[in-house]
């Protein structure tokens, strides 16, 4: 009997911490490979062994369910042994970035109410050196695998099971709380949705501090018997090697990741083993799906979803994915489209904000009940992003409210321009944001990177947005850049790009007449 074979029965665990425990110790999933780095395996008996063995060091430490484990270690199979063991123990981890400033983890440590913080060797210096509460106990996680044996937990659906911090370009970010429940309804949702099975093996090589590399790429690809091959932080260049050692049949990544990987030799046999290519977390332009597509040879299936969501809301099958949109919403969960009076609708063809409700929803933003407030109302979480659905329930992401740029009356969407510029086959990357205009109010400026900055031409932009949509949308400046700001997750940071063309940081070509 397989783990795929094992969802389908009667009995659906409450939690995570009990499908953990219910899974890994099925029969026939026990001798398959959970995690590896290339040095080190780990079955899933051994997972189960090594995971209770840190429960139950953490459990011994005065510890009510729910409370903080803030992680400060590199990335590492420990690393996630501890995430996991952390859930199984009905505690809340919390894993911190690498390489922040100590102000700002002694700032963390504060906000999340941090009950442990552990922390590996290479972290032991830096760890000793900020000022902590002595609320917060400081544990070496070598001292926490020496427990041979952890009692069965009852862990509540509703216990607080992981704090993420969403990444906020201004300002401070937000500490997003969710609970065993939700990350079981995520992991589920996904696991049914693609397919998931003891057949896989997923490569990989984005952060555990995102909501994409632990929601989608550990919970629930441990939940259906596959292999982790767990790798260093992404590096295009390493893509070829890593692929070919691991073979890996599911890779996930963002667009930026995708679009360095194009210039990468991949070996054809490695390639034949792809079952597909899971994509998230930033919009993709049609030009670059359809040349990710044409280079791995696999559909790459694009998904939807927010932290305030668990992760994925939504996702493309990977047998009927569609170019252009975001997939079809996942079993356990509700998605609608607000129209501007509040009315909810599935109706295809009709505009509105995304809104997503179900069990995967967060608490809360930790300590921000206002923000909370403004963000989920009477079940349902305000996205903030607009979208349609066609007949068949697929989901389109159309632009973003607070991003529409408004100019003259007019509500312009800067995804619908960036659409068109980077169609143009001298366009390797563009985004588009609005600029205080006197007159109109706003106008779009265009940032973009060309292919060959020699003969780029912001006539030749303007021209090819001209001949695709209303004069309004021409963006009224062109800005040619080597490269565009990101954010720690690879996705292209909006904010500040507007920043800094508010503060003349760019030198702009002549506006439109």
């Amino acid at each position: 009997m397989t783990i795929s074979t094992a969802l389908h029965l009667d009995a659906r665990p409450a939690s995570l911490a009990q499908a953990f425990d219910q899974y890994w110790h099925a029969r026939g999933v026990q001798d398959l490979p959970a995690l590896t780095d290339g040095a080190r395996t780990l079955t899933y008996a051994e997972l189960a062994r090594e995971t209770g063995a840190v429960a139950a060091s953490l459990s011994g430490r005065d510890v009510r369910p729910g409370d903080v484990v803030a992680i400060i270690m590199s990335r590492s199979l420990d690393a996630v042994v501890l995430l996991l063991a952390a859930i199984r123990a009905g505690l809340c981890p919390c894993v911190f970035e690498p390489r922040l400033a100590p102000e700002e983890v002694g700032a963390r440590l504060i906000e999340t109410r941090a009950r442990l913080l552990v922390h590996d060797a290479e972290h032991a210096a830096f760890v000793e050196s900020l000022p902590i509460s002595e609320d917060t106990t400081t544990l070496d996680f070598a001292r926490l695998t020496g427990a041979s044996y952890f009692p069965p937990v009852d862990v509540a659906p509703d216990c607080p099971a992981l704090l993420l911090f969403t990444s906020g370009s201004t300002g401070r970010p937000k500490v997003v709380q969710l609970t065993q429940a939700a990350l079981l309804n995520n992991a589920l949702g996904v696991l049914e949705h693609s397919a998931l099975s003891s057949n896989d093996c997923l490569l990989h090589v984005m952060p555990i501090y995102h909501t994409n590399g632990v929601n989608n790429q550990l919970f629930a690809p441990l939940l259906a018997g596959s292999k982790i091959a767990f790798c260093p932080r992404f590096r295009a260049e390493d893509m070829p090697e890593l692929m070919t050692r691991f073979k890996p049949t599911i890779i996930t990544g963002v667009p930026t990741m995708y679009s360095r990987m194009l210039a990468q030799h991949f070996d054809s046999a490695v390639l034949a083993g792809l079952r597909m290519a899971r994509c998230g977390s930033a919009p993709i332009t049609e030009a670059l799906h359809r040349e990710v597509e044409t280079k791995l040879g696999c559909p790459l299936v694009i998904s939807y979803g927010l932290s305030e969501a668990t992760c994925t809301s939504t996702l493309n099958p990977p047998t009927a994915r569609r170019i252009g949109s975001v997939g079809k919403v996942l079993p356990g969960q509700t998605v609608a489209l607000r129209a501007a009076d509040g009315t909810m609708s599935h109706a295809p063809d009709v505009e509105g904000e995304i809104c997503i409700a179900g069990p995967n929803l967060m608490t809360g933003y930790l300590g921000s009940d206002d923000a909370t407030a403004r963000t989920v109302a009477d079940g349902w979480l305000r996205t903030g992003d607009l979208g349609r659905f066609d007949d068949d329930g697929y989901l389109y992401v159309t632009g973003r409210i607070k991003d529409v740029i408004i100019r003259g009356g007019e509500n312009l969407s800067p995804l619908l321009i960036e659409s068109v510029i980077v169609a143009q086959g001298d366009v390797v990357a563009c985004c588009v944001v609005g600029r205080a205009d006197k007159d109109l109010g706003e106008v779009p400026v265009a940032f973009v990177v060309p292919k060959d900055a020699g003969t780029a031409s912001a006539e030749q932009v303007q021209d090819a947005v001209r001949k695709r949509l209303a004069r309004i949308y021409v963006p009224h400046n062109v800005v040619f850049v080597e490269s565009l700001p990101e954010t720690a997750v690879g996705k292209v940071d909006r904010k500040t790009l507007a920043a800094r063309l508010a503060d003349g940081y760019y030198e702009e070509k002549p506006a439109v007449s």
